[in-house]
């Protein structure tokens, strides 16, 4: 069964494991996204970790890779 997340209840920051379950995608996409600068991270020492602000930020839309239209 799949933990049901409250966003307010999550941490100020997450693993990639968390990051990952609370987007509902794999690990290794959460890892794509780091590296592409499409979600932004901590490191500390080799921890990479995901600031809540960020999966809220790019959950409300507003992140790089949101549906909205592009302005031409």
């Amino acid at each position: 069964m799949m933990k049901a997340w409250r966003l307010e209840s999550l941490p100020d920051v997450l693993t990639v494991e968390e990051a990952a379950a609370v987007l509902r995608v794999g690990r290794n996409t959460v890892y794509e996204a780091i590296r592409s600068g499409e979600v932004p991270s901590l490191r500390i020492k080799r921890r990479i970790l995901v600031p809540k602000s960020a999966l809220l930020h790019l959950l409300g839309g507003h992140g790089r890779g949101s549906e909205s239209p592009s302005p031409r």
